[in-house]
């Protein structure tokens, strides 16, 4: 009887074994991988795992070829304008003027010669610009910005073999 009774519980003991181990086996299997992604992440984006991995290692230095130094740029040069003060294109009986003082940046200072000789017709193509300008385009910073790349385009044309980069306002006036 004491076999039996042993069986009895044994067998009465089994089946209830297997669904409390089933809980906790489907808990394991679900939080397992959960807990290895979050950890392979975490690793991964502190740099750790990339490291390991030799993901983000440079290649050694003689593998690569030199490329050779560019050639140092040469310092821009400045070309300055005479003072220019004309007429804006103003609705109304009053008239509007603007005084403008202004340096052309040239890329090369061989070139400083091609601008200064090439100065009247810069001189008249910015005043005749200037003249049909009306004073409300040129508030703000956008209103500089645009006259700034018409008088580019302008110098350019003016002054064809020099490179003209930039033109520096020192003085603008309205009024």
């Amino acid at each position: 009887m004491a076999a039996a009774a042993k069986m009895d519980a044994a067998a009465g003991a089994a089946p209830a074994d297997p669904k409390k181990g089933g809980g906790r086996k489907k808990l394991l299997l679900i939080l397992l991988p959960v807990l290895l992604l979050g950890a392979g992440a975490g690793l991964w984006f502190s740099g750790i795992l990339p490291g390991l991995l030799g993901l983000n290692a440079e290649p050694p230095a003689a593998e690569t070829p030199a490329e050779p130094a560019p050639p140092p740029r040469s310092p821009p040069a400045f070309v300055e304008l005479p003072e220019i003060i004309t007429n804006l294109n103003a609705p109304g009986r009053r008239p509007v003027f603007v005084r403008l003082r202004a340096k052309l940046e040239i890329s090369k200072a061989e070139d400083a010669a091609a601008v200064t000789a090439a100065m009247p017709r810069l001189l008249d193509l910015f005043q005749t610009y200037l003249r049909e300008v009306r004073p409300d385009e040129l508030r703000g910073s956008a209103g500089t910005h645009r006259l700034r790349e018409e008088l580019i385009a302008r110098a350019t044309l003016a002054a064809h073999p020099a490179r003209i980069t930039d033109v520096l306002f020192l003085e603008m006036l309205v009024q």
